[in-house]
């Protein structure tokens, strides 16, 4: 914490730049610990998504997108039937190929009483954020989402005028301004969102490709207060924190680990251990 930390003070202050990172770090070690490490962090990116490619090929083509099922996954409750204010994240493999490395996420919302959800997405078509495009928890063009966030009563109640003031407020909202690597795009917005609202602790899947992009600066303290992050352009970066656990994120994917909710994070087939909801 402390070494990052005067990384990111040194580099903003313009004595060191961002090329010099890698070889601070390799610098102190021999060349054989160099190959050793290499060749270790190389199978631990390589065969996860080499595994996660072959569960795609043998299980996971969904066909056309075009008439892909996108109906509800049946993960809500009804409105007239749950009275309390409700927040949930979703997150779902994305289409195609696409899938074999990522997933789109998404926000719902409902304040108390409310007949209806709010659903937020960004997505790569017509006006980047969609409200209420899809079911609020309807399968990705075929894909069965997962639940990364579920907040109910006086706390969602509490939190919903934050995201609705930050979805309004969102800075990458222009037609155009979506990039589906390495962002700003759906994974983006969402943990931008997320991120303006602290004392939810949440964090999104490692396969969540977009959501470290630096959307608010390259460098500094994480969202959560409890660690440091460094990010160059979305491609390479590293997060440490209590929250958002250690991750090193590679050209988007995420290698790392979850101490707070143990786990262990792998690009391609996301997390090994506690789930996030």
């Amino acid at each position: 914490m402390k070494f990052a930390d005067h990384v990111c003070r040194a580099g903003l202050t313009g004595a060191i730049g961002e090329d010099d990172y890698i070889g601070i770090i390799l610098s102190s070690l021999s060349p054989p610990a160099v190959k050793k490490l290499v060749l270790l962090f190389l199978l631990l990116i390589i065969t996860p998504i080499s595994l996660s490619a072959a569960n795609y090929l043998r299980t996971d083509r969904r066909g056309s997108w075009q008439t892909a099922d996108r109906s509800s996954a049946g993960l809500l409750p009804l409105p007239a039937q749950h009275a309390d204010a409700v927040v949930r994240v979703f997150a779902a493999r994305t289409v195609r190929w696409r899938g074999i490395f990522a997933v789109h996420s998404w926000i719902v919302v409902k304040e108390k009483g409310a007949s209806r959800y709010t659903r937020y997405d960004y997505t790569a078509w017509g006006e980047p954020i969609r409200v209420d495009g899809f079911a609020p928890d309807g399968r990705w063009f075929g894909a069965l989402p997962e639940t990364v966030l579920a907040v109910d009563g006086d706390e969602a109640e509490r939190v919903i005028p934050k995201i609705r003031s930050v979805v309004e407020s969102y800075r990458f909202r222009a037609y155009g301004d979506y990039n589906a690597w390495p962002g700003p795009n759906s994974n983006t917005f969402v943990q931008a969102t997320l991120n303006a609202v602290p004392e939810l602790n949440a964090v999104l899947p490692p396969t969540a490709i977009g959501k470290d992009f630096p959307y608010d600066g390259w460098c500094g303290r994480t969202a959560s207060g409890t660690g440091l992050f460094l990010s160059l352009g979305g491609y390479l970066g590293i997060t440490i924190g209590w929250i958002e656990g250690l991750e090193l994120n590679v050209f988007g994917g995420v290698l790392g680990v979850d101490l707070r909710r143990p786990a262990l994070k792998f690009p391609g087939i996301g997390r090994l251990g506690m789930p996030l909801a």
